[in-house]
């Protein structure tokens, strides 16, 4: 069966998830993950394109980000998966690659789903039992859009603004949101997204708006 074809479309969020070659290891080390992240946050300005949302496991990463010119995700992967790769081949003395031969990605195209999306993705490490909350894991973007820590990677989303406009109510809805964790059917159809990389698409029970918010 042919590999689904990959999504143009710039100005729409996407999940992105890239995995492990034969689901092994990518990061090695503590400092791997933050060099991934500086390599990510060097190649989505280079390549115009916003990352709203992130985790990295210890054998794939998510990511919701949006392209704002065509071709920019892909461009945008390629490039931090080629730096990041050759970085940790000269350290380890390896060769070949350490990531699958194509990201999977599904375009994300209500602000309900790009929400469901960014909770899905900041909640892996507790679903993966590595952590009881989402605070509790460093390589997430949980700790700045729900508690504000700083991030020169993230570019919150519209409809993450649009929850609340004080910035502090903003984040005490969102940490609400994530707390109320995800319903069983929201996985199936995320993870069904995913994997035919397609359009997210069908009723996501937990997809109502954050009690409070305009504009979603």
């Amino acid at each position: 069966m042919p590999r689904p074809r990959r999504v143009d479309a710039p100005g729409y969020p996407q999940h992105v998830v890239q995995r492990g070659n034969n689901r092994q290891a990518v990061f090695f080390n503590s400092g791997d993950p933050a060099i991934y992240l500086g390599l990510l946050r060097d190649c989505a300005k280079e390549h115009n394109c916003r990352v709203h949302a992130y985790v990295l496991m210890g054998n794939h990463v998510h990511l919701l980000a949006t392209p704002d010119v065509s071709g920019g995700l892909s461009r945008m992967m390629q490039a931090v998966n080629r730096s990041y790769v050759r970085r940790v081949n000269e350290r380890e003395g390896r060769t070949g690659t350490l990531w699958e031969g194509r990201f999977h990605s599904t375009l994300v195209d209500t602000d309900q789903y790009v929400l469901a999306c960014q909770r899905y993705i900041e909640l892996n490490p507790v679903r993966a039992r590595m952590v009881v909350h989402p605070g509790d894991y460093r390589w997430s973007s949980y700790r700045a859009n729900a508690q504000g820590r700083a991030n020169a990677l993230l570019v919150p989303h519209s409809a993450f603004q649009l929850i609340a406009l004080d910035l502090e109510e903003r984040r005490r809805r969102y940490a609400e949101f994530i707390e109320q964790g995800i319903p069983a059917g929201d996985l199936t159809v995320i993870r069904g997204a995913l994997q035919s990389q397609r359009r997210l698409a069908g009723t996501l029970a937990g997809s109502e708006p954050i009690r409070g918010a305009k504009g979603i």
